[in-house]
């Protein structure tokens, strides 16, 4: 099997500390380094449709919602990972392209409920296809059964 810059940081460490277990350190560094490859990959993919990563994302997880493609402003911060003050900042951003809109929550009059706008709607469904085959491309070196193992794998680490 090839060897990777991982391996030879491990083989550092176990030459200066044999008694330390580094096998989880390969995993983690290697998912880590493999993170800023994927993210620079999927904005070269998203490049064409004018789409950044943050906007890919929010637009996606309102598309994936079905009929009306909304949520609430709290729900999509929660589906991307983000906090709501950083959410409102990029919905503000999104709804001064057109590709989203607000309106006031019917149940809670503080809150806003998001939807896809059909330039939104355009743009997602537009960007899904490259996002899909920068993914394709990336684990090309895999079969189809290692990436069903590896993410059952992955899956069981983000549980715990």
């Amino acid at each position: 099997m090839k060897r990777d810059v991982v391996d030879d940081m491990l083989d550092q460490w176990t030459e200066e500390r044999p008694e330390l277990d580094t096998s989880s350190l390969g995993v983690v560094v290697r998912i880590m380094s493999l993170n800023k490859v994927f993210l620079r990959q999927a904005a070269e993919a998203l490049g064409p449709s004018d789409l950044e990563v943050f906007e890919y994302d929010a637009l996606s997880a309102l598309r994936r919602q079905g009929r009306p493609y909304a949520l609430p402003a709290t729900g999509l911060a929660a589906a991307t990972g983000l906090s709501s003050g950083a959410m409102t900042n990029r919905i503000d951003k999104l709804e001064g392209r057109g590709l989203v809109r607000r309106r006031p929550d019917k149940s809670d009059r503080r809150g806003v409920i998001v939807s896809l706008t059909p330039a939104g709607m355009r743009a997602i469904d537009d960007a899904i296809q490259a996002r899909l085959d920068a993914a394709d491309d990336s684990l090309q070196g895999i079969s189809s059964k290692e990436r069903n193992d590896l993410a059952a794998l992955l899956r069981k680490v983000r549980l715990t």
